[in-house]
């Protein structure tokens, strides 16, 4: 059974984010200690927590799964993949059509398989997922023009200041989200920009394609006081910017913007207090809403590619069910081959590779008739005719 938990933007604002996501993982590890499960992936960005499991053993209404929290959605089977395709196309994203997700979950995919909890079932569910997000990008429009979470909070900044040429714009993080900003920004004819990093080198890096300056961190406070706008999207677990390390500062608090789309937050609310216009993610979705609504078009196509790559995803899995099935089979026909033709050759004397030729006849026999058997099999699976897997499970199991 596939099991998917999770917490997102559609459900939860950014500071109940933060508390259910700890909840998430703790369900997630009581479940991990009760029922030892060994094949999960994890799913965490800026707006939202997620956990994909595959485990027989938890029953639904197992009573950890009656969690309190209704800011939590547990998902089984068929909506927990389904929701995992359309997350992968850029339906469930705040950023409709945004290509971000697809990289965050190759991302958990991958790092999944490096500690080894990611097994054959959930394998195959992202390769599929994976593959469904390339498809509806590239056979749809919905990820066309300037789609992310940066793009946006360039948006927003822009909605509320006007245009940003000649401004000067500090971005704090340069990691993934700080490149999408800072993508957004090169569009823009800035007085300047600065980039910080706790790593300097990657700041550095970052800097140069944009034609900026980077920073050291330590000296964030020096161009705080200058900046007409900052964007924070770093992966601090506790705010980096609050009112208190404001006020150490010489500065007009009334013209500086800041916009934070860090997950934890990275700039504390009682910023505001010093009259500082402070928007974080969940002011986001206005924007996400115009986006949406440009793109509305998209969603019938889109849909249509996930319901008919889910149902070629429930045929894989059906023939996954009779594989094991099938190749018991064949050792059991193999094992008997073996043990006859051994006794046939203990009959007959080997005379001019007659050895040989009797192997290979009764290989081929096997084969053909192995041939007829798997090809039935499997369009059974697919045509999902239980009666006749149910008769093959009891006609060949060999056990």
């Amino acid at each position: 059974m596939i099991l998917n938990l999770r917490v997102d933007h559609k459900i939860a604002d950014i500071q109940s984010m933060e508390v259910i996501s700890k909840d998430i993982d703790e369900l997630f590890w009581n479940l991990q200690e009760k029922y030892s499960i060994g094949e999960y992936i994890e799913i965490s960005t800026c707006n939202r927590k997620e956990y994909y499991i595959n485990n027989d053993d938890i029953p639904e209404d197992e009573e950890l799964l009656s969690h309190e929290n209704r800011s939590i959605v547990i998902e089984y089977g068929q909506s927990a993949v389904m929701h995992l395709l359309r997350m992968t196309s850029g339906l469930e994203s705040m950023i409709v059509g945004e290509d971000q997700i697809l990289g965050q979950v190759k991302d958990a995919k991958h790092k999944a398989m490096k500690e080894h909890h990611c097994g054959k079932v959930l394998d195959t569910v992202f390769t599929k997922a994976i593959h469904v997000g390339q498809v509806v990008r590239n056979k749809t429009n919905i990820n066309k023009g300037s789609v992310s979470i940066g793009s946006a909070a360039i948006d927003l900044a822009e909605k509320h200041i006007g245009c940003l040429d000649d401004k000067s714009v500090l971005v704090i993080g340069a990691g993934k989200m700080g490149k999408l900003v800072a993508k957004a920004l090169a569009e823009k004819d800035l007085n300047a920009i600065f980039v910080a990093n706790r790593t300097y080198y990657v700041a550095v890096d970052l800097a140069k394609d944009l034609g900026g300056q980077a920073i050291l961190f330590h000296d964030l406070e020096k161009y705080l006081a200058t900046a007409d706008v900052v964007i924070s999207a770093t992966s601090a677990p506790h705010p980096i910017i609050t009112k208190e390390r404001l006020l150490k500062i010489d500065m007009d608090y009334e013209n500086l913007m800041m916009v934070d789309i860090a997950n934890p937050r990275d700039i504390s609310d009682d910023v505001c207090e010093l009259g500082v216009k402070s928007f974080n993610i969940d002011d986001l979705r206005e924007i996400a809403e115009i986006n949406t609504n440009l793109r509305k078009k998209e969603f019938g196509e889109a849909e249509n590619i996930i319901n008919d790559e889910f149902i070629l995803l429930k045929e894989s899995f059906k023939i996954m069910e009779v594989d094991e099935l099938l190749g018991n089979l064949r050792a059991s026909m193999e094992d008997i081959r073996q043990r006859e033709t051994q006794k046939a050759i203990v009959k007959m004397a080997d005379v001019d590779g007659s050895v040989k030729i009797l192997d290979n006849l009764t290989n081929s026999i096997v084969n053909k008739i192995f041939y007829d058997i798997s090809k039935k099999v499997k369009k059974a699976a697919k045509e999902e005719d239980e009666e006749i897997l149910a008769a093959c499970e009891y006609i060949f199991n060999s056990d």
